[in-house]
């Protein structure tokens, strides 16, 4: 089954989770590349990132008990880069209150 076929033959309520999906996915490594360009974190918010790894958390536990399927490594990737960012923020902090 080609990817079209698949993308065509789901249900409308997966299609706009996946593209919630796709556009975070897209969105995070934004704030990641900054972060690491810039080497500044102050601003970001490390409660505000928890939150989203738990609700990603949350939704990987959905997927897994009810409807396994590709999306769940969508949310998965997504886990990830929001906990690189995270760690991120913890890794730079120290040196960003030091320097002001």
């Amino acid at each position: 089954m080609s990817l079209l076929s698949t993308f065509l033959t789901l249900s409308s309520e997966n299609v706009f989770e996946i593209i919630m999906l796709l556009c975070f996915a897209f969105s995070w490594p934004i704030s990641i590349a900054k972060t690491l360009r810039t080497k500044i974190v102050i601003g970001k918010s490390p409660l505000f990132m928890l939150v989203i790894i738990i609700g990603y958390a949350a939704g990987i536990t959905h997927k897994v008990l009810n409807n396994f399927n590709w999306v769940t490594y969508l949310y998965l990737f997504n886990l990830l880069i929001v906990s690189l960012d995270l760690f991120l923020y913890f890794y730079y902090i120290k040196k960003n209150i030091i320097r002001q």
